[in-house]
């Protein structure tokens, strides 16, 4: 391992050693500027749970000090807490610190946690087995240092490349695949993998193996013996032979185990070149009359390897540099300062008291609550000019539907915002953006709340903030919110205390459940089912699973399995039924349901989820708060929780108990699906009774008359 300059609050050494008699013990030590250190009065290494208020506190000491850094150690036994380390919960490594007034008796969750970033080493080699479970060190996306269990994976790295003259690429690494040494599996052979960017093309590099003795003798648990590999890559064929322009790279491990082959997909490769002054490549050649421009570099955060192959002209290499200039103009700070000071100045104006902005879910969607409210007011109250904010990206949304739309952000926008007598939104608002005195903002949001908001929530992990801060901005955000939508009382309790909201709480049932209420007849329905090409004979079942980030990225493209049976399905109620399966867009694009043409159908990418409920005889739900509004059509719903047990630190999460209220059974195999569909339980009606009191009382179709009557003062 090179030697490596020591930066603020990163990790200079970690290792995990057998220690007789005590087990596997874990060693940090990281660097902190002096000035940072002086002003802790006591510090720790705590490691912390994505999601939970549980940590793993262990004690840090001062080491050395290093070209004016102070490098902290910590030492953790871990056989005692790995039983805490369920598969893909996610632990990260903070130095926790109070500051010179507060005392070492106050709570976990006071004071300051720091979080640790890595430096070059690639940590995943200090993995181990637990039982049959790895455990699994490894630098995030943003390149700090977490923990988690996990099955098997390849762990793969580029070490070196280099363009070559011809616009060769040649390029060097080291993957093994992580198993363990007992078990019975034979590892047949390695392939360089690249595939464009939406993963639909792929170009294949069979890969031969070298020792790698330093490797070995650093990370002493895995075979080394074949881990290092080299090859070459003409960039100019590849452009010849493939429609390709974006390249990303993996390893694939070919495996032979009892029940067959499996091919094993590394994640993405990394890529942390021995010489860090040569990690940029740039060149270019011409083919076919064109000129094609390469850029070979790794992506900014994740260290990503990637290869561009694009066209090139001095016009669009100058548009692209301009467009680049001005996004991060855009973005800056004197550029936001003046775009407020005109939508303060511009705000002082007097208001056009018959426009309406609205905006669902950032601009991405024509979609709930303001959709619903805006169609009402096209219907009944056509002299309002009303407008659509949207996100440029997701302009195709919006096409085709008569709409005004306005871009976010961008001049026009500006104007009409700061114009416009009311706004409609159902998440928020930018807190830069000053509310006139004259506006009126009617937030919708978007649920019936199932997991914590915003105050409520013990932890926040999200890019860019922590949890003190974003819950001070939420609760400065909902400040200006003059009317909220309540689609019951549970809620409103919620929401007043969640989003510290004193203000005018409309309570009266989501506007955009009126569709489910107002167009609940056959010829609704078998319009809709023509639409989408599906038998008006059958019964239908709707499938709408929570996303799991876990199953997907761990097992990958080859391993995805949808749990639901359909095979079995398919025999068992093909004749009477068939499935709608709406799932993630990632899991949707990797799923091949071929072999059941005719029963199972994608509904994946349909854009109005309440156009599914509502041809829908039956709903299979998990996690997913698709429950509440299903639930004002008054069907059965079954609760398909096969990990259930892992998912019950989440559950803590929730504002009920799901386990005792959910409306439907749960059932964890697909053989207890098919017989509550053939055989309902009449014990699940009285939760389905209990619940619907609870939650749609007040929905009955005229909830958009309701709020605009409030708000616009129509009645």
């Amino acid at each position: 391992m090179e030697e490596q300059s020591i930066k603020h609050r990163q990790l200079s050494h970690l290792s995990i050693d057998d220690i007789p008699l005590e087990g596997k013990r874990l060693s940090i030590e990281a660097g902190f500027l002096q000035s940072f250190v002086d002003d802790l009065h006591t510090y720790r290494f705590v490691l912390k749970e994505r999601g939970s208020e549980r940590i793993i506190p262990f004690s840090a000491s001062f080491e050395r000090t290093e070209e004016q850094m102070v490098l902290i150690r910590g030492e953790l036994l871990l056989d005692p807490h790995l039983a805490l380390f369920k598969p893909y919960s996610y632990w990260d490594l903070y130095l926790h610190s109070l500051g010179k007034d507060r005392h070492e008796s106050e709570s976990d969750n006071e004071g300051k946690y720091t979080r640790i970033k890595m430096n070059l080493e690639d940590i995943r080699l200090h993995s181990f087995f637990d039982a049959n479970e790895l455990f699994f060190p490894y630098r995030t996306k943003n390149g700090n240092v977490s923990f988690r269990k996990q099955e098997p994976i390849t762990i793969g790295r580029l070490e070196q490349v280099d363009l070559n003259e011809g616009n060769i690429l040649t390029f060097s690494g080291y993957s093994i695949y992580a198993s363990q040494p007992e078990s019975q599996m034979e590892v047949l052979g390695r392939q360089l993998v690249l595939t464009n960017n939406t993963d639909d093309e792929e170009i294949r590099l069979p890969l031969n193996g070298e020792n790698r003795d330093d490797l070995a003798s650093l990370y002493g648990q895995f075979d080394f013996s074949s881990a290092a590999f080299n090859g070459k890559l003409s960039l100019e064929e590849l452009k010849r032979f493939s429609t390709n322009n974006y390249y990303k790279f993996y390893i694939e491990t070919e495996v032979q185990r009892p029940e067959g082959i499996e091919y094993i997909r590394s994640p993405r490769l990394d890529y942390f070149p021995r010489n860090p002054m040569n990690q940029y490549h740039f060149s270019s050649f011409k083919s076919e009359n064109k000129t094609w421009r390469i850029r070979v570099k790794p992506t900014k955060n994740s260290r990503y390897l990637t290869v561009r192959i694009s066209q090139y002209s001095s016009m669009r290499e100058t548009a692209r540099r301009i467009k680049n200039f001005l996004s991060r103009v855009k973005s800056g700070r004197i550029v936001k300062r003046t775009y407020k000071l005109v939508f303060s100045f511009l705000g002082k104006l007097p208001p056009k008291k018959k426009q309406v902005v609205f905006e669902s879910f950032l601009g991405k969607q024509y979609s709930c609550n303001p959709r619903a409210i805006y169609e009402y007011m096209l219907e009944h109250h056509p002299e309002y000019d009303m407008y659509w904010s949207i996100d440029p990206r997701s302009a195709a949304v919006f096409e085709g539907k008569g709409l005004k739309t306005i871009n976010r952000f961008s001049i026009p926008w500006l104007f009409i915002m700061s114009r416009s007598k009311y706004w409609v939104s159902n998440s928020r608002l930018p807190i830069w953006i000053p509310k006139p005195s004259h506006t009126t903002y009617l937030q919708t949001w978007h649920g019936t709340p199932l997991k914590r908001l915003a105050a409520d929530m013990d932890e926040v992990h999200m890019p860019g903030t922590n949890t003190a801060k974003y819950k001070r901005n939420f609760l400065k955000e909902s400040s200006r919110w003059d009317y909220l939508i309540s689609p019951n009382r549970y809620s409103s309790e919620i929401f007043a205390r969640a989003f510290g909201f004193e203000k005018d709480m409309i309570e009266s049932g989501y506007p955009r459940n009126d569709f489910l209420h107002n167009s609940n007849n056959a010829k609704t329905m078998d319009a809709l089912k023509k639409r989408l090409d599906l038998p008006l004979d059958k019964k239908v079942i709707l499938y709408a699973p929570t996303w799991r980030d876990n199953e997907f990225y761990a097992k990958g493209k080859y391993k995805f399995n949808l749990k639901l049976e359909l095979d079995k399905m398919q025999e068992e109620l093909g004749d009477e039924y068939i499935v709608l399966l709406r799932m993630h867009y990632l899991i949707a694009e990797n799923l091949d349901i071929t072999p059941f043409a005719g029963f199972a159908y994608d509904v994946s990418h349909h854009t109005d989820i309440s156009e599914l409920y509502l041809i829908s005889d039956l709903l299979i739900t998990d996690y997913s708060s698709v429950f509440f509004d299903y639930a004002n059509l008054g069907r059965p719903m079954i609760f398909y929780v096969y990990d259930i047990e892992n998912y019950r630190d989440t559950l803590r999460g929730f504002y009920f108990d799901f386990e005792a209220q959910a409306p439907g059974p749960l059932v964890k195999t697909t053989e207890d699906v098919i017989r509550h569909i053939q055989h309902p339980d009449p014990a699940s009606q009285a939760n389905f009774d209990a619940f619907y009191q609870k939650f749609c009382y007040l929905e009955d179709g005229e909830a958009s008359k309701r709020v605009v009557e409030k708000v616009f003062k129509t009645k």
